[in-house]
């Protein structure tokens, strides 16, 4: 009778274990097309207006210097922690975009990609 109880409650570990695991397969699976979703929606709406931020470049933990297209004008700005500083315009022909920095490739990297490269990079037990 003992091991009749012992056989149920290790199914019943079992089961609960599994349907752990599935509830938490779901979690994972709708956080990622939400947020494939809002990331969408959001490249969208930073793609129609007339604000167009064209390069950034970290100064230090808290500091960047950008370069934004307002309409047809370039302007290079300075954003700090709390506030954010005109400090010249600039002519768009002067401009020089590197289109193969690795910078741009690695925010075009996919999820999936990410989750592969952490993968190779966990040691073996």
């Amino acid at each position: 009778m003992t091991t009749n109880l012992i056989l149920t409650n290790s199914l019943d570990e079992i089961a609960e274990f599994v349907t752990l695991l599935v509830i938490f397969i779901i979690v994972i699976g709708i956080t990622y097309f939400s947020i494939r979703i809002v990331g969408n929606i959001q490249k969208e709406k930073l793609g129609r207006g007339n604000i167009q931020i064209l390069e950034t470049q970290k100064v230090s933990n808290t500091k960047y210097i950008q370069i934004v297209r307002i309409g047809k004008k370039c302007f290079a700005i300075a954003i700090c922690k709390d506030s954010i500083s005109y400090l010249c315009e600039v002519d768009e022909g002067d401009l020089q975009f590197n289109t193969d920095s690795s910078i741009s490739k690695s925010n075009a990297e996919s999820f999936k990609a990410i989750i592969d490269k952490f993968k190779k990079d966990k040691p073996e037990d």
